[in-house]
């Protein structure tokens, strides 16, 4: 706790600020003449800052945001397969329990009760024949 005390009274001293915004403050200017105004030289600011900062992003999008979205996708994609093998183990639908808790609805829905589905494909277990009774 200390030291950093002292530093930052070292910091505030009014010669070491002055030398430090010395150094910051850009004195050369490509400008001559007319040129050389506060707009322009504003505007090569603007210019230069805005080319430090895509170089930055650019830096941060292939080193940081592309090996996350490589992890993330393989974490996603063994966790896909790891849900669809315990699936694959229970018993199929008609077979399991169904508690009275379970499938409560007070009104049917607007394509039906919700108990029947139209296709076979829409179960995830193979080899099931459901139909819709209209």
């Amino acid at each position: 706790m200390f030291p950093q005390r002292t530093m930052l009274r070292a910091l505030r001293s009014p010669a070491l600020r002055q030398t430090i915004q010395r150094r910051a403050a850009s004195t050369e200017s490509s400008f001559t003449g007319a040129q050389n105004n506060a707009f322009n030289r504003e505007r090569k600011a603007v210019k230069d800052h805005a080319a430090a900062t895509s170089d930055l992003w650019r830096k941060l999008s292939i080193y940081a945001v592309v090996p996350a979205l490589l992890i993330a996708s393989v974490n996603a994609y063994n966790l896909w397969n790891e849900h669809w093998a315990h699936w694959a183990h229970l018993e199929p639908l008609e077979e399991r329990l169904e508690y009275p808790y379970q499938n409560i609805r007070t009104k049917n829905f607007c394509w039906g009760d919700g108990d029947k589905l139209e296709r076979q494909d829409q179960l995830p277990q193979e080899g099931i024949d459901v139909r819709m009774e209209m």
